[in-house]
């Protein structure tokens, strides 16, 4: 099964439901800026804490979110390794609490706001920038197109994965990387072509 951390809307009538897109993006950024700007280990659990509230409030089930985590997973062990190693247990635990928080809070995000209210709070929010020559359609059918990408490259990935274990081989990075990367280009490469075809990014 296929879980993709993006994309997982789920239809409710919380009070994270009703916020509209443009303000929920807005505290989720400010969110991130004070998990940024507060620093320490204590506090990365706290927030840890506090995002998984969020969770409950948003009315999501917990099991689904945790196993939406799992593409994150060697991240998080490699850069808990690294900084354990660099500045010990207490810096190791504020960078992964701070990740994951993070994460479980874009998690609710899009667990509670439609993609289409999504790409329309980006429309309006980039409307003012027109005047220095951006496009808000694109950026937000390029971020559309980053959504519906995601799932698409999970599979792939776990295809190949599959197919290297058929063949005795899913310890071998070579037999998992390049396929899964040349699959993921040409999945692109096909995606270009279909908008190119309906004459979209000609201008």
């Amino acid at each position: 099964m296929i879980t993709s951390p993006l994309g997982t809307y789920r239809p409710g009538t919380t009070v994270l439901h009703r916020i509209p897109a443009g303000p929920k993006l807005g505290l989720l950024a400010a969110y991130g800026i004070v998990t940024v700007l507060v620093s320490g280990a204590w506090s990365a659990v706290g927030f840890l804490a506090l995002s998984m509230l969020l969770v409950a409030v948003a009315g999501l089930p917990v099991r689904p979110v945790l196993r939406a985590l799992r593409p994150l997973l060697l991240v998080i062990v490699l850069v808990a390794a690294f900084q354990v190693w660099q500045r010990g247990w207490p810096t190791a635990i504020h960078v992964i609490g701070d990740l994951l928080a993070l994460v479980i809070a874009a998690l609710v995000f899009t667990g509670t706001t439609r993609v289409d209210a999504m790409l329309d709070a980006i429309v309006r929010g980039l409307r003012p920038a027109r005047r220095i020559g951006v496009n808000p359609e694109k950026i937000a059918l390029a971020f559309s197109l980053m959504i519906g990408a995601i799932p698409g490259v999970l599979a792939i990935a776990q295809e190949t994965r599959a197919a290297a274990k058929a063949r005795g081989l899913e310890r071998s990075p070579r037999a998992l990387v390049v396929p899964m990367a040349i699959r993921t280009v040409a999945q692109a490469y096909e995606t270009g072509a279909a908008l190119h075809a309906r004459g979209i990014g000609d201008d």
